[in-house]
């Protein structure tokens, strides 16, 4: 199975996104990531969907989206023609004895602190899977007490745009 990310343009109304997730489930697709937000136009939102499968499922899944009254428009977009990103909040042990080491690393990544307390400190990360992953991992040492992720956001290289003026 292959990873492929999906860029959907729906209506913003209440019920797409149940409709959206449900036409995966009913073929047994695990969603990887999905974020929803909106686009400069108030009535369309973008939903990126991140989901491991085979080409032909996919195709199938692909068209039965398209048929879906909501649904705007469907791009697939690949990595090298895309810019794609994650957000991480990450809570770290950091008392006085380990804060400068965890500092450094943060530094390292390029990610900030957003939060100080006297044994934790709060971190905000952002990039591709594989960049929080290894952050993640240098971080463990130090004892990682909560992570939030979001799903990853992704959107195509160059001046082109997928995004509709107005839905159908």
């Amino acid at each position: 199975m292959t990873r492929h990310t999906l860029s959907v343009l729906v209506e913003n109304l209440p019920g797409v996104l149940a409709r959206v997730a449900g036409l995966f489930s009913r073929r047994g697709f695990n969603i990887e990531s999905l974020a929803v937000g909106p686009t400069e136009n108030p009535e369309v939102s973008r939903m990126t969907i991140v989901v491991a499968v085979e080409e032909l499922p996919l195709e199938q899944v692909t068209k039965q989206l398209n048929k879906l009254v909501n649904v705007i428009k469907i791009v697939e977009l690949e990595g090298s023609t895309s810019v794609q990103r994650e957000l991480l909040l990450v809570k770290v042990r950091a008392d006085a004895t380990v804060r400068s080491q965890v500092l450094e690393t943060v530094q390292l990544f390029r990610a900030k602190v957003v939060d100080v307390s006297p044994e934790a400190l709060t971190i905000e990360a952002t990039g591709t899977d594989d960049k929080l992953s290894a952050l993640l991992r240098m971080l463990e040492p130090y004892g990682v007490r909560e992570i939030v992720q979001s799903g990853m956001v992704a959107v195509g290289r160059g001046a082109r745009s997928i995004t509709a003026t107005s839905p159908r």
